[in-house]
């Protein structure tokens, strides 16, 4: 089916199951503990062997020798794969990092050796009797110490419109900062694992991975072989946030050692590996300039930002959410990207979005005060109905919405205009905002379904889970199509033997993974309409019958023979209309800091979303309430530090990177603007799960300003930057 045209009434508007707050299909196995993962899967085949990665232990340079003696007569070893007996490994697309070093050491635990053994215990012990030789080289480890190129990344041009540098230096009032965002980490529950197995030359995989065609892709290039040789099942994976957005070295090293074993091998990464051997959000630099008139309309908005990765690795592109954010004639984007010897930068929850809103939403507020201004009239002041870069239209564009819905219940007029000034006992009391902003992306998605003559439909897709509920909305996708209860509906995921879908990866999987089950079931419905010889625009679906011509025939008296199955998926006209297409919302955020000691607690939280039809409002909720949570990690304590004469990352567990747990978190509420997206697909939906990350962190920040006049212009906001300032 494809989808080129704005959609007109279709079976989802009944809203009798899409629409639902319904729990997911998922949930009794997953708190039951029968939900299995990747390294759950202990009889699928036989003869299982275990697999422990030795990470390299310099940040930069060469491996001159590998000792692998020891560890290959430990009791238990089968074998310890290397690069000498590894076999051949190619290089797949999305990751820049190698998964195992054959002489250079592109960073601290890259992978150079795999000691696989009987059992876990046993190749874990022999993996402490590998020695290597290293001729350690300076690196360059932060970006302080980074040489950046003139040019920009082949994927981020520079953005000139009107003429930035007039404009501003003509402005009334301005802002000209620094911003500072640190490294951070997925940290992710589950870790990277996979079970990996040969039988006649093909590989099949059991992995924790986001986009499992992207796997197929990768795998086929490292070893050499055709996709059709690949199997990947992923059916459940226990959080990724971009981490696992295709195969990394667990997945790659276990083929790898089970090529070389014979045998079928499990690999998975333990803590103090993920943070260095796989890949992360990258630090950022950045510069907010912007200049208004005295009635605070934006003049001229310049955002430069500079970040370091691995050669070949992406920019992190923060000036991604100013192009579109806000109306002004004069604008200048910059990204610039340098050589670092750090672990992989790349996709980690919006990714440019989250970083770039850090700062320029703090500059906002910097400017409403200059100003004299209310940032939210600021804000208002500065909506457009056209995308200013790409100068477009927006599909849907309801942030003047999310801001006034926003204010109204959080409590805005409440707001001191005097940083603090509100007192209650020994507590500094703050309110603060931030705009979100986050692409509505979609990618072609196709599912397979089964009608069975027992009545209950199957739904078969590769599209995967990581906690977000693809499992329930594609479910209820395609009982809202067939008229049927949710109950008699089966959905099966992550399986590369099923239709290719989207993935889980940039705000897209469930618009476009339910497009998909919407186009299968269409192509079904027509077959049961031609089954019982009638129209399809005449007939009804509902309550498990085909309604047509006063005639209820139950769905499962049309299948001929065991089943009736049809495949068929969406293919999106990428220009979708000519518009520019976005989610919109607003972040609110109450804090209260100790006058005395500076130490702060974020009492009150508030997400506005306009992100389309919401498929399932108790899914998404938990969605955007999980993404809050991690917006005031990044705001408040999350940070990898850094070692800068042997470059790694020290805080590599879970002990010490710290993340908000349940104590840090007191009253979160999330408002879904009421919306349809006619353009964005036949569901009418928009993503929303890394909206809800968007201009958090930067909520914070201008909250924690507004309490204590603290301006914090450095990620993670912690004590030693308030305390100085905390009024006398």
């Amino acid at each position: 089916m494809k989808f080129d045209q704005p959609a007109g009434e279709n079976p989802i508007d009944r809203q009798t199951v899409v629409g639902q707050p319904l729990d997911r299909l998922d949930g009794p196995l997953k708190t039951a503990g029968q939900a299995r993962y990747a390294y759950e899967q202990h009889d699928v085949a036989t003869g299982q062997l275990y697999g422990v990665i030795v990470g390299a232990s310099i940040g930069h340079g060469r491996l001159l020798d590998i000792n692998t003696d020891r560890a290959r007569s430990a009791p238990g070893v089968l074998a310890v794969l290397t690069a000498r007996n590894a076999g051949p490994l190619g290089k797949g697309e999305f990751y820049a990092a190698t998964p195992l070093v054959s002489d250079a050491v592109s960073h601290y635990h890259q992978a150079i050796a795999v000691v696989v053994a009987s059992t876990f215990e046993q190749a874990r012990a022999a993996a402490h009797l590998v020695h290597a030789r290293y001729e350690r080289v300076r690196g360059a480890f932060d970006l302080s110490s980074a040489v950046f190129p003139e040019e920009p990344p082949a994927n981020s041009p520079d953005v000139h419109i009107g003429d930035f540098d007039a404009a501003f230096a003509a402005s009334a009032v301005t802002v000209d900062e620094i911003y500072e965002t640190p490294d951070q980490s997925h940290a992710m529950m589950e870790p990277h694992a996979t079970v990996a197995t040969w039988n006649d030359g093909k590989l099949t995989i059991w992995t924790a991975i986001q986009i499992v065609s992207w796997g197929m892709r990768d795998l086929s290039k490292i070893f050499g072989i055709p996709q059709s040789d690949i199997r990947i099942i992923s059916p459940y994976i226990g959080g990724g946030f971009g981490g696992k957005a295709s195969v990394l070295s667990d997945a790659v090293l276990a083929a790898a050692a089970s090529r070389l074993c014979g045998r079928p091998v499990k690999v998975a990464l333990e803590r103090n590996l993920m943070f260095n051997n796989t890949s992360h959000r990258p630090a950022t630099r950045q510069r907010v300039r912007i200049g208004a008139d005295n009635a605070g309309r934006l003049q001229a908005i310049g955002h430069e930002t500079w970040s370091g990765n691995l050669v070949g690795g992406p920019a992190e592109r923060s000036t991604i959410p100013t192009a579109s954010l806000y109306a002004g004639a004069n604008r200048l984007l910059r990204t610039r990207l340098a050589r670092l010897d750090l672990p992989e930068g790349n996709a980690m929850r919006a990714p440019g979005e989250a970083p770039g809103l850090m700062a320029f939403e703090v500059a906002m507020d910097e400017l409403a005060e200059r100003l004299q201004l209310d940032p939210l009239e600021l804000r208002l002041r500065n909506d457009t109905d056209r995308d200013p870069t790409l100068d477009k239209p927006f599909s849907t564009r309801r942030f003047a919405d999310c801001l006034r819905i926003g204010a109204e219940r959080f409590g805005w007029d409440r707001r001191a205009r005097v940083p603090g000034s509100v007192r209650d006992g020994d507590e500094l009391v703050g309110l603060g905002l931030a705009s979100a902003i986050r692409g509505n992306n979609v990618t072609n998605s196709a599912v397979r379904v089964r009608l069975q003559a027992v009545g209950r439909l199957i739904v078969e897709t590769d599209m995967t889970d990581i906690g977000t509920g693809s499992y329930t909305i594609i479910g209820q996708t395609a009982a809202e199509m067939l008229g049927l209860p949710l109950e008699r509906v089966d959905v099966r995921l992550g399986d590369s033997s099923f239709p290719r879908a989207s993935g889980s990866l940039g705000q897209r999987g469930a618009n476009s993974s339910t497009s998909g089950a919407f186009a299968a079931c269409q192509k079904l419905r027509e077959a049961l309409c031609a089954a019982a010889g009638a129209d399809l625009a005449a007939c009804k679906f509902q309550g498990g019958e085909l309604l047509h011509d006063g005639k209820r025939i139950p769905l499962q008296q049309l299948v001929v023979g065991r089943e009736l199955v049809a495949e068929d998926g969406i293919e999106f006209d990428m220009a979708r209309g000519g518009l520019a297409h976005q989610t919109f919302g607003a972040h609110f955020c109450e804090v209260r800091v100790n006058r005395f000691t500076g130490e702060l607690r974020v009492t009150r939280m508030l997400a506005v979303c306009a992100a389309g039809r919401i498929l399932n409002p108790k899914t998404a909720r938990s969605q955007v309430i999980g993404a809050m949570t991690m917006g005031l990690g990044g705001a408040l304590m999350e940070s990898l530090a850094v070692d800068r004469r042997l470059g790694y990352f020290v805080n590599h567990d879970l002990a010490s990177y710290e993340v908000p747990v349940h104590a840090d978190i007191i009253d979160q509420q999330v408002i879904f603007i009421d919306e349809l997206d006619p353009h964005s697909s036949p569901m009418k939906a928009k993503g929303v799960s890394e909206l809800g990350i968007s201009g958090v962190a930067a909520a914070v920040a201008n909250a924690v300003y507004n309490a204590t006049g603290a301006r914090v212009r450095s990620y993670p906001i912690t004590i030693e930057k308030i305390f100085p300032h905390l009024p006398a």
